[in-house]
């Protein structure tokens, strides 16, 4: 048993400033700590049980693919069937545990996780290829998502208390949240602490119990991540890991009948299954499976001509370059006010090439892509896109032995252009021309997505309408359209960009839930 102790008010965990010599050490520290590290095997986790398996998933680094990360044990159907059950048992002593004590447990893997931050980021570099500040943001994540969803779950465990129920003579009435049983968490490779570490710990402070299994490029980090939670004291068979192929053991858990929950987060193709899969009742099941998924974006810019075209420029790199571009929130397309367009595609272009292509842990702006199958899809949309936009910059492989690709733009590119409507999730950049500031919302709304999105203008009357009619999860004015703070942007997008859900939120973990209320009459 954990003590539980009243919690101070959430902030967000501070991003590291690499540029002062003493962090710039402790970093390269931790990597070389880690660098000696790498090569280890890990086991799938079930209940008290380390499982080593003969098919093991190897992790390279994606900027270096002569270094192994570490091999990770594979799953099968049997040993998923056995996390099930482990899951299920363990359920029932894990939901009687008090919301508070729950907590408990997130707030002591936040420590832990605070107290050896460059190590965990470390392992993003090497395993994910992400730059120092990237991989610093993705780690401060994991740790403002551990500490909000503990404050989150005894908030709610509270409401009773502090937003009573409309009171009825002769009644007590009550409201509790109480959780849903055993839940699969299928977490992505592009924010594979973050991500995965939130949607987690969202589920188990609930009351549920969890199967996780990771993204197949970044299993060593998910790995890392159990251990921690482990060290931490979470009672065993609350959390299980199990590492396997999306068919195998994936799709087995999706359609198992005890499964209550899905959450996802990975590519639309993916999602639409598993929404599908997940909404055909089996024999035996009892209940609607609820599906929590983050299905990605088409996220854009738009720009008109009273903006600050400096800072819209920056803006628009950033959005569309940051972690090479795999981001679901990335703003991928522009659309720029005729008038300054081509002030604004000049500065965009200059800045694009500034941008140095190289070693994550050299900490270089852009790193590589994840994987083989990732530079094939990104090089197919490149040469779609140089028969569909004027090549600007990039458009090649970079030098490295890794998955490098130039960050590459295109401008002149119609709305209807495959490059300005389909993800590509990677360094790819499109520039649209719109003849005034409607246009290009209208154009900015014309996708089956609704992430994210920015409007850059000096204008209070068209920044109104932009907030009204800019059709999209989280609209930033000003700013870039990625890098949403737990707490700060709730995170999550309309249409084919998922579920709708809002993790770092205050209603997030109502979709963990279910209320149940207590009505007695008084005598």
């Amino acid at each position: 048993m954990i003590t539980a102790t009243k919690p101070t008010p959430f902030r967000n965990e501070p991003f590291t400033n690499f540029s002062l010599e003493e962090n710039m050490q402790s970093m390269y520290a931790a990597l070389a700590k880690v660098k000696k590290e790498l090569g280890r095997k890990y086991p799938i986790v079930i209940g008290k049980e380390k499982l080593f398996t003969e098919e093991q998933t190897i992790s390279i680094n994606p900027g270096n693919v002569d270094e192994v990360i570490g091999s990770v044990s594979k799953g099968n159907k049997e040993l998923a069937e056995k996390a099930m059950q482990a899951a299920l048992e363990t359920f029932e002593t894990w939901k009687k545990v008090a919301p508070a004590e729950r907590a408990e447990y997130l707030f002591k893997a936040a420590d832990l996780m605070r107290q050896r931050k460059h190590e965990f980021s470390s392992y993003l570099v090497y395993e994910s290829g992400k730059n120092w500040a990237e991989a610093d943001a993705d780690t401060a994540e994991a740790i403002d998502f551990l500490e909000f969803y503990a404050r989150e779950m005894i908030r709610l465990s509270e409401t009773s208390i502090h937003q009573p129920l409309t009171k009825i003579e002769g009644e007590d009435n009550q409201i509790s949240y109480i959780p849903l049983g055993v839940g699969i968490v299928i977490s992505p490779f592009n924010f594979p602490l973050a991500i995965m570490a939130g949607t987690t710990v969202a589920a188990i402070v609930s009351g549920n119990t969890v199967i996780l299994k990771p993204a197949d490029a970044t299993p060593v980090i998910a790995a890392k991540f159990v251990e921690l939670m482990e060290e931490a004291g979470l009672p065993s068979g609350v959390l299980s890991f199990m590492p396997g192929d999306g068919i195998e053991v994936g799709e087995y858990l999706v359609e198992h009948p005890k499964t209550r929950f899905i959450s996802f987060t990975g590519s639309r193709a993916v999602g639409c299954r598993i929404y599908e899969r997940a909404s055909k009742v089996q024999p035996g099941q009892l209940w609607l499976k609820r599906v929590i998924a983050e299905m990605g974006g088409k996220d854009g810019v738009v720009v008109d001509e009273t903006a600050d075209l400096d800072a819209a420029a920056a803006a628009i790199v950033a959005s569309a370059f940051g972690f090479q571009g795999q981001k679901c929130s990335a703003g991928s397309r522009a659309i720029i006010v005729a008038s300054v367009y081509e002030e604004v595609v000049e500065k965009v272009t200059e800045l694009t090439k500034n941008l140095t292509v190289g070693l994550p842990e050299e900490n270089h702006a852009i790193g590589p892509v994840i994987d083989q199958k990732s530079v094939d899809k990104i090089m197919n949309y490149i040469e779609i896109g140089k028969t569909e936009g004027r090549l600007l910059t990039g458009g090649s492989r970079a030098n490295g032995n890794g998955f490098y690709i130039e960050p590459t733009v295109f401008a002149d590119v119609e709305p209807k252009a495959r490059i300005m409507q389909e993800e590509i999730f990677g360094p790819v950049l499109a520039l649209a021309k719109a003849a005034d500031w409607q246009e290009a919302i209208e154009i900015y709304n014309d996708t089956d997505y609704g992430l994210t999105g920015a409007y850059h203008s000096q204008n209070e009357e068209r920044i109104q309408y932009a907030l009204e009619n800019m059709y999209c999860g989280n609209l930033y004015i000003n700013k870039k359209c990625t890098g949403a703070l737990v707490g700060a942007h709730p995170f999550g997008g309309f249409n084919m960009s998922g579920t709708d859900s809002k993790a770092g939120g205050y209603d997030y973990l109502l979709l963990f839930t279910q209320a149940k209320l207590k009505s007695r009459k008084l005598s």
